[in-house]
């Protein structure tokens, strides 16, 4: 029988920014439209945590019963370490994504956008998929093309969508940074597991691209998540704040491409989390200043000129 303190290990709450950031950041999208709806943003927080425990656990039970955990490296899966029974996780796993549909219906029903939830349910689907059923598209090299979908553009461009009824560039190019942090931070976890998970038959993308090119791709993923934000400079350049990250994830990209191993990419995978989040932050703080007008100075004038 798991103890509390094991459960709350096995949903795996350090992932939880990448459930965060995305609301805060079509939330600042919305802000800018004067469309900002704080109940709402909740609703959406509430289907991004319900679901993410929810493919925490549907991981852990999927791989744990098909033995892709038994030699694990990172934290404390609840299966493979056999601390609780597979259909106990199952059933945690399933909660979590009923829950996730409950808040997802509220939120449809209140922006009045029912075609909202054959996505809410592609989400739902797509969180068991990635490691459960008979052809789990996690196994296939897909996984990281899903993340970016569903973590970064669902999740951001619905957050604003269900407030304002409008797309913006804003909303987008958050998107896409996000989606692409997550697909980095995933790609950091894959290659920590390249060598059990290639013995277990789970082809991540990281297995079939081989260490050299994984690598190479983290560091791609996680720069042009930062340089894609140049997009909204010219609207508002306080969004330069966000540049203030290129020291850790400079330094993420250095540890990803040095010759490290196992326990040694443990750090990377939090720090990708709490970059996520930190992005999502200062788009906050820019778009508040922005507001403020603050930035423009006045050229000086001389007499006679």
């Amino acid at each position: 029988m798991a103890t509390p303190a094991q459960w709350i290990e096995g949903a795996r709450l350090r992932t939880l920014p990448l459930a965060v950031a995305p609301i805060i950041a079509g939330s600042v999208a919305a802000f800018e439209l004067g469309k900002f709806n704080p109940f709402r943003a909740f609703l959406a927080f509430l289907v991004a945590f319900f679901l993410q425990v929810g493919v925490n656990y549907a991981n852990d039970y999927s791989d744990g019963i098909k033995g892709t955990d038994e030699v694990r490296v990172g934290p404390l899966r609840l299966v493979g370490s056999g601390v609780a029974k597979p259909s106990h996780v199952k059933y945690a796993a399933f909660s979590c994504f009923a829950l996730s549909m409950v808040a997802g219906f509220y939120l449809v029903f209140l922006a009045q956008q029912w075609w909202f939830l054959a996505i809410g349910a592609s989400a739902v689907f797509a969180a068991w998929g990635y490691t459960g059923g008979k052809r789990p598209y996690g196994y296939m090299g897909l996984g990281d093309l899903y993340v970016f979908i569903y973590f970064g553009l669902v999740a951001t461009v619905g957050t604003l969508f269900t407030q304002s009824a409008h797309l913006s560039t804003t909303g987008w190019v958050s998107a896409i940074s996000i989606g692409l942090f997550s697909c980095a931070l995933l790609m950091a976890n894959n290659i920590r597991d390249i060598p059990t998970d290639k013995e277990s038959g789970k082809y991540t993308l990281a297995v079939r691209l081989g260490q050299k090119w994984s690598r190479r791709i983290y560091v791609l993923e996680m720069l042009c998540a930062l340089a894609i934000t140049l997009i909204l400079v010219p609207e508002n350049p306080w969004y330069m704040l966000v540049f203030v990250l290129i020291g850790p994830v400079l330094h993420s990209c250095f540890v990803v491409l040095a010759p490290t191993h196992g326990k040694e990419l443990i750090p990377v995978l939090k720090q990708a989390g709490l970059v996520t989040l930190a992005y999502s932050l200062l788009l906050v703080l820019a778009a508040y200043l922005g507001t403020l007008d603050i930035f423009i100075v006045e050229a000086p004038t001389f007499n006679g000129f």
